[in-house]
């Protein structure tokens, strides 16, 4: 009797600790692994991560896996993306009480497909060391980057692959309409900007600050900020008059990311998924995300590093319905007009 009762306490106890909970994400996921731990101590259950790509990828992944959800939560799909993902019925329903301390201008559904945990401005970032030795002036307009003084020297990513790269696509379809924004395109392709697939290879491997060739980059107007905060000898107390890189703020290409949080259609943990979505908006996480992914965290009032001083917010031009309504049109139409264009 105290054999079969034995097992069959350890057998519940397996079956308890074999509960997981499959979160995929964009690259740049990044939370603080304590604050994993808590949440897997508090639910009694093992959250795995699944890198899915850049976010234009995550979302391609999800869809072509729909019928067999490789997941049961997905973090980092985000405003331009969220149409497709609605079209395509990836997500379920879930608003987050938590969302109530998310200023209504920053969340992403009113049906919580996506619950709003992060927000950030896609914007061009500079090399101030490169401009300083080369000693050229700064472009001060989208018409003066696609000339091949600077078009040769930006790298931006591929708005069919990258969110980044859709935004930047939104931005200059909002600026210039659609037949001005495949003429910029492809003047800027012509006269030497590089497309590259991801945000990661276009910054860590293409921008000048971190040894590549091109000392324009596409990324986010917090970039410089992170490059402060590592840089060897920061401290907060004492901050650097300016940061080694800086926003590039020209006039229509600037973009309002928000990322998300959301429920996969399909999941086996609907409940756990909840209490994960709940998680990304409470308060340790909001708090623990500006330094790690380089965006503001979407809950009012959470505190920000003294570094974020280098984190300007630019002016915005409000993107218009029609541009925002089909993203992926936009997208099937760059990739005709542009990247097959000869």
């Amino acid at each position: 009797m105290r054999t079969t009762l034995l097992l069959g306490l350890l057998l519940a106890g397996a079956a308890q600790a074999q509960t997981t909970l499959t979160v995929i994400t964009h690259d740049s996921f990044d939370v603080d692994k304590k604050l994993i731990a808590a949440f897997e101590s508090a639910n009694k259950v093992k959250v795995r991560f699944v890198k899915g790509g850049d976010a234009g990828e995550l979302l391609n992944r999800l869809i072509l896996t729909r019928r067999a959800p490789v997941a049961d939560v997905v973090y980092g799909l985000d405003n331009s993306l969220l149409p497709r993902a609605r079209q395509a019925g990836i997500l379920d329903p879930y608003k987050s009480p938590a969302q109530g301390r998310v200023p209504a201008e920053y969340r992403l559904d009113d049906a919580g497909l996506l619950n709003t945990v992060d927000y950030g401005f896609v914007a061009l970032n500079y090399d101030r060391a490169w401009f300083e030795k080369a000693g050229l002036a700064l472009p001060k307009s989208l018409d003066d980057l696609k000339t091949p003084t600077y078009a040769k020297l930006t790298v931006v990513q591929s708005p069919a692959t990258s969110s980044p790269g859709l935004a930047f696509l939104l931005a200059t379809v909002n600026h210039y309409g659609e037949a001005g924004a495949w003429a910029w395109w492809r003047a800027a392709r012509a006269g030497g900007m590089k497309v590259t697939r991801g945000w990661s290879d276009a910054y860590y491997k293409d921008f000048t600050k971190n040894g590549g060739k091109y000392p324009i980059v596409l990324s986010y107007a917090s970039s410089p900020a992170a490059e402060v905060f590592y840089a060897d000898g920061f401290n907060p107390q004492n901050l650097p008059a300016q940061s080694p890189t800086g926003n590039l703020f020209l006039p229509g290409s600037v973009y309002t990311q928000l990322e998300g949080v959301g429920i996969l259609k399909g999941t086996k943990q609907p409940a756990l998924a909840r209490k994960f979505v709940d998680f990304m908006l409470s308060a340790p996480v909001q708090a623990d995300i500006p330094t790690r992914m380089w965006i503001y965290p979407a809950a009012k009032a959470t505190p920000l590093n003294p570094v974020f001083k280098f984190a300007q917010q630019p002016p915005l031009n409000p993107i218009k319905p029609a541009v925002s309504a089909n993203p992926q049109r936009l997208v099937d139409a760059w990739v005709t007009q542009v990247l097959r264009a000869r």
